[in-house]
């Protein structure tokens, strides 16, 4: 399910990545098991742009001829010239294809990777799980879009920054000296004396591309906060509409469809705002660009034509110089032509340094608490205190020693811990201290009150979280019908959103299935049958013994007609205001 912030509100503050955090975040790729290839794609498009620069080098000097031949009128020239643009503009079009081609696959080999660790890091050590329950914290929100969108941001446009900068740098060097040469010197006299600027055409280039850069940079500095800003509304309206999709039912039971909108609305209302601020600056921006981007097309000719009209240069040399300065300063405008590109990457960077930073912080989170296995067959408790992430005790000072085979029944008021009891042993709740054993050959498993459903077939859903396939359909269709679910029986190879397609109740009664087909000997039962009716609730929990000998069981309930499936009692005790709560034991009667 997509996870984002509730609302822009609660929206952490945009995080400012160092050039040392930069370099984090794009090493590791170019360090990798697959450096070797993507060396040598990135080496061969670095080839082929230089040749592009290259064939635009004999095309300044095509230029230069073609336009003294039209001057004097040489029809045989013309025709030789044509036939050599032709060649040009064939092997121009076969290189252009090519860069484009292993840009692509590049950028894609680039992506894959880094996706795959970053969903590797999220999922591991439950980092995912961390991060969402210590929010106040956070440095980022909507994970998904941090790997799905922010990290194919990073790549297309860490590729395209770098890429051009590289062939604006070699175009740079490769027209200067042409633009020096072709020139020639500016000689006037000013302040009673003679002054001659040799290549003057260069620094004129020089400062009219200065001067832009500034201007733009200046206009446009703001744009990296308001896309940072922009992507964050865009993804808090995306979850909202995911939220209903998902709750359909409750929404329209609830008729709730006016709140929903409402709610949708006011996201709608933050992405327009924002966006309009982009609006306004971007026609700023705008301005600045085109008005540089038009004057600099008849700059050069306004500052060579007193040359030509004098007779010191010929029509063909005026073309060469308007398009080596056209060349020099496209290249001195790198800055210009991709601010936008840089605002948007810089955005990325910045999402994906505070993302970097939650996950290595759940990943690096002290335990305090210890869960371990060891040699013995009971689950033990010993000094086991649990916290709330704002540090608020809510359980103090359980001691307590489950042996195998007993069930026990866990109690008391909603809020006072049991459920978080059940996380801490399951070793994905952080917050508190102590220590818990759990039997090594033991295999465990936990149902939570709402079961996890992925999208794919029953079977898949029903072998969860191992592969489908794994069981046998005649041990599926056996528990499916031990549990009350017989008219799924034929429906195994359907592919469906099982989590809006079965009711709650056969929800629970599914994960039931799934514990009859993995066979453990710990269980920890989270009012995992709830939503059940009584009579298959006590079905259920009386087959668990049969069908499997000697399991051990832990279960969260509220109702009484349980106890008699359990041996001992678990009671939370709220202890006061900020006391947290203790656990009082007590036997149970046989049933």
């Amino acid at each position: 399910m997509t996870n984002a912030s509730p609302s822009s509100a609660s929206a952490p503050p945009a995080a400012r990545a160092s050039r040392a955090e930069i370099w984090r975040l794009i090493k590791p790729f170019w360090t990798s098991e697959e450096k070797w290839r993507a060396l040598a794609l990135l080496l061969a498009i670095i080839a082929l742009d230089l040749g592009m620069v290259y064939i635009n080098v004999r095309l300044n000097s095509w230029n230069r001829d073609m336009y003294d031949v039209l001057q004097s009128r040489n029809y045989p020239r013309f025709k030789s010239l044509l036939w050599q643009f032709a060649g040009y503009a064939f092997v121009f079009i076969a290189v252009a294809i090519y860069s484009v081609y292993l840009k692509q696959a590049l950028q894609i080999r680039w992506r894959y990777w880094m996706t795959g660790r970053y969903m590797q890091r999220w999922l591991a050590h439950r980092a995912y799980y961390r991060i969402e329950q210590g929010q106040e914290g956070r440095l980022s929100d909507n994970p998904d879009q941090r790997i799905a969108e922010d990290l194919h941001a990073l790549t297309s446009d860490s590729l395209s920054l770098v890429l051009g900068f590289i062939s604006s740098s070699v175009t740079l060097f490769s027209f200067v000296h042409i633009l020096w040469a072709v020139s020639g010197p500016l000689s006037f006299t000013a302040l009673g004396q003679s002054w001659t600027i040799p290549g003057y055409m260069v620094w004129f280039v020089i400062a009219y591309a200065l001067a832009g850069s500034g201007i733009v940079w200046w206009i446009g500095k703001p744009l990296v906060g308001l896309s940072f800003i922009q992507e964050r509304f865009e993804a808090n309206f995306r979850f909202g509409l995911i939220r209903v999709r998902e709750h359909s039912e409750a929404v329209a039971l609830y008729r709730g469809e006016a709140q929903e909108r409402a709610q949708l609305t006011a996201r709608l209302d933050d992405i327009r705002a924002n966006w309009w601020d982009i609006m306004r600056l971007t026609k700023k921006l705008n301005v600045a660009v085109n008005f540089y981007g038009q004057f600099a097309v008849i700059f050069p000719m306004l500052v060579s034509a007193p040359r030509y009209f004098s007779g010191a240069i010929t029509l063909g040399v005026l073309m060469q110089i308007s398009d080596a300065f056209g060349q020099v300063q496209d290249a001195l405008s790198w800055f210009i032509n991709a601010f936008t590109t840089l605002a948007s990457w810089k955005a990325s960077i910045n999402r994906l340094a505070g993302f970097n930073a939650d996950v290595e912080r759940a990943t690096g989170m002290a335990r305090t608490i210890d869960v371990e296995r060891h040699g013995g067959s009971a689950l033990t408790i010993e000094g086991l205190q649990l916290s709330l992430p704002d540090g608020a005790l809510m359980l103090r000072g359980l001691d307590a020693r489950v042996d195998s085979g007993e069930h026990v029944l866990i109690s008391g008021p909603s809020g006072c811990g049991k459920s978080t009891l059940i996380r801490a042993i399951a070793d994905i709740w952080p917050y508190g201290r102590g220590r818990i054993g759990l039997p090594a050959e033991a295999p465990v498993m936990f149902l939570p009150q709402r079961s996890y459903l992925p999208i794919g077939t029953l079977r898949a859903a029903l072998s969860y979280p191992a592969a489908e396939g794994r069981f046998d359909d005649a041990a599926i269709e056996r528990y499916l019908v031990l549990c009350r679910l017989p008219h799924l029986v034929k429906r195994l190879g359907q592919a469906a959103n099982w989590s809006n397609a079965l009711s709650p109740g056969e929800q629970q009664r599914l994960a039931f299935v799934r514990v009859f087909l993995n066979r453990p000997r710990l269980l920890f039962l989270d009012e995992a049958s709830s939503a059940m009716d009584g009579e298959t609730e006590e079905a259920l929990y009386a087959a668990l013994p049969r069908e499997l000998p000697g399991v051990t069981v832990l279960s969260i309930a509220h109702r009484e007609t349980l106890a008699r499936f359990h041996g001992v009692r678990w009671k939370f005790v709220p202890l006061g205001e900020g006391e947290g709560c203790r656990v009082e034991a007590s036997l149970l009667p046989a049933g």
